[in-house]
């Protein structure tokens, strides 16, 4: 008796697994399967179009790219050279923040599907050092005979020719009194740097105080902003400070964005934002220059309201991870929504690389103008 019971059991625990491997979600999604390999004996075949993507994406999980290569639509047969294209596609180059990041999870939907054709809706769900990344990409797949293979066009690289690009931007050094001081904060006075706009709004997440400040003064700042919530009582509920959204180092009269978050907290029970701007003096350049092209909002996949635009080095200095920030304003210039985005691939010399920014679709409708900025984080920088 004891032993069919464990029987039992153990058929029960292989049959819940496999359905766990299997499981389709209410609604249309299908549920990625975790990272690592496939339980033995429970190995999927690329028999339908969600069989086929799983194994790609399961495959990019574990940087398999000769597994990846397996499902995949290629007229020969893959090479060394096919795996290291891929691996870069996947995995990023150039000291990029791909090259940090991990894919963590995907779902999918099915779109549409014929006996030989299928596309399929996927929301990638990386793990990056800046926090969790959500990426949506529509996949096409083809049949033939009993296997499914996913098509994927080849992401070609910036192929930049060589060339002399003159330095002509400004540069601010410190000199300190006894060259070790590189902040200058012993024997200098801090920049002149104001808040010239807050705003204190609820959100999905909880309280965001957001606005802009500027580097009224003629030299550089490194700027962070704090914000402390006080209730009736003038009882401090809770301090935060803007972290990484917001542009750090200003230039001389530059303008950035700033938010503050405050999770988990209704506005009601604030009465009142205490604001605080702490700067320093930093050693400073204008360069690399990065332009801010074709800006418009659009609806992205879901039909979710997104600012997409482009940036252009326009220098000879590769920025390894281009943070966008950007506020916006509604009819009378008040700011109303900051939001930010990193750029999964590296800004090469010369080069241009596309940015979407996410913005809530209560706020979309209001939105009248928009500011946009860019940190600039490069490896021989840090």
């Amino acid at each position: 008796m004891k032993w069919t019971l464990s029987i039992a059991l153990v058929a029960a625990t292989i049959v819940l697994i496999a359905a766990g491997l299997f499981q389709t979600r209410s609604g249309g999604g299908t549920v990625g399967i975790a990272a690592g390999r496939a339980l033995p004996g429970f190995a999927m075949r690329p028999d339908t179009p969600e069989h086929a993507l799983t194994i790609l994406l399961g495959a990019v999980q574990r940087r398999d790219w000769k597994q990846a290569l397996t499902v995949m639509r290629t007229n020969d047969a893959a090479t060394s050279e096919d795996e290291q294209a891929m691996a870069q596609d996947w995995q990023g180059s150039n000291g990029s923040l791909r090259t940090f990041s991990s894919l963590e999870s995907f779902d999918l939907w099915p779109q549409h599907a014929t006996t030989d054709e299928a596309q399929i809706r996927a929301r990638l769900n990386w793990t990056t050092p800046v926090g969790p990344v959500e990426d949506l990409r529509d996949f096409n797949l083809t049949r033939s005979g009993e296997i499914w293979t996913v098509t994927l066009p080849r992401t070609e690289p910036p192929n930049v020719p060589a060339q002399i690009v003159p330095v002509t931007y400004l540069r601010w050094d410190l000199v300190s009194g006894n060259g070790q001081d590189k902040w200058g904060t012993h024997n200098l006075d801090a920049p002149r740097v104001r808040i010239i706009s807050m705003n204190a709004v609820n959100s999905a997440q909880g309280v965001v105080v957001m606005g802009e400040v500027e580097n009224e003064d003629t030299v550089p700042a490194f700027v962070n902003v704090n914000a402390t919530l006080l209730n009736a009582s003038a009882a401090v509920i809770d301090q935060e400070n803007s972290f990484d959204k917001i542009a750090h180092v200003l230039l001389p009269k530059a303008v950035s964005p700033y938010r503050i978050d405050f999770p988990g907290l209704d506005l009601a029970k604030v009465k009142n934002v205490r604001m605080d701007i702490k700067a320093a003096l930093v050693p400073a350049s204008a360069d690399p220059v990065i332009g801010v092209m074709d800006q418009k909002i659009e609806q992205d996949l879901q039909g979710n309201p997104v600012l997409h635009g482009a940036l252009l080095n326009q220098s000879g200095q590769t920025v390894n991870i281009p943070h966008v920030i950007a506020s916006f304003s509604d009819s009378n210039g008040r700011v109303i929504w900051v939001s930010d985005g990193y750029v999964d691939n590296a800004l090469l010399p010369q080069s241009s690389a596309p940015f979407a920014i996410q913005i809530p679709r209560n706020v979309a409708t209001n939105v009248r103008s928009f500011h946009v900025v860019v940190n600039q984080y490069s490896l021989e920088n840090s």
